[in-house]
């Protein structure tokens, strides 16, 4: 049971995720999936692409890719040699064409050749994780059943001070405590943009950052930079 303080905690919380989501929907109005796809399929094979690499350069190898393979029979069918050379241009591209393969073989026995709607079902899948299950279920399906929580919205959160978590999956727990349902899918691709533009892993542009006043990080380097002046000046 939640202690008066946890809960004041958890309040002021959920009163500053919602403060940064108003601010970023006003920064941007576009924020969304930026992977191409026609069909749940390319969204399924572009999301398992993706892991450690932009969204830009997978859609420059899919664009190519889904104009010579675009049935789930094409993936099982193609070798894992000839998918490594389609992709090869994309991080980690051995492993991911394995995992591709090997995902689409178990779709069309398992599942009728159709994209699974269900958490449980897309964590079943080799190398399936939360992160690209609640890309397909949010995007696709339209199903909030979790926050994609990627190497952008892993850093920020822990930056900003809504999550003290190590992981990823315990990064998503604190997030769905805090943040209303129904803002779990902008959430992510809000902080996804401003972790590219803004709050970049080296060297966070915090001087341009409006949210920068309900940021743990930057309190933090500003109470520094504030003591250095001031012993420098003593």
């Amino acid at each position: 049971m939640k202690n008066k303080l946890q809960i004041k905690e958890k309040n002021f919380l959920k009163t500053k995720a919602l403060k940064i989501i108003s601010i970023l929907e006003k920064n941007y109005p576009d924020a969304g999936c930026s992977l191409n796809y026609s069909n749940p399929l390319e969204l399924f094979i572009s999301a398992i692409l993706s892991a450690q690499t932009s969204d830009h350069q997978v859609n420059i190898v899919t664009k190519r890719l889904f104009t010579k393979f675009n049935t789930i029979e094409d993936f099982i069918n193609i070798s894992q040699k000839e998918l490594e050379k389609e992709i090869h241009s994309i991080g980690l591209y051995r492993n991911k064409a394995k995992n591709i393969k090997a995902c689409c073989k178990k779709i069309y026995e398992e599942y009728g050749g159709v994209v699974p709607s269900k958490m449980e079902e897309l964590l079943s899948l080799p190398g399936i994780g939360r992160k690209i299950a609640n890309v397909i279920l949010s995007t696709w399906f339209k199903k909030d059943e979790g926050i994609v929580v990627d190497t952008h919205v892993l850093r920020l959160s822990q930056r900003i001070g809504l999550s003290n978590q190590k992981y990823a999956t315990n990064v998503e727990k604190d997030l769905m405590d805090i943040i209303p349902k129904d803002k779990w899918y902008i959430f992510s691709h809000l902080l996804i943009k401003h972790g590219r533009n803004i709050c970049k892993a080296r060297n966070p542009l915090c001087i341009e950052c409006n949210i920068a006043s309900l940021c743990d990080f930057y309190q933090k380097i500003s109470e520094n930079f504030s003591k250095k002046i001031y012993l420098k000046l003593k």
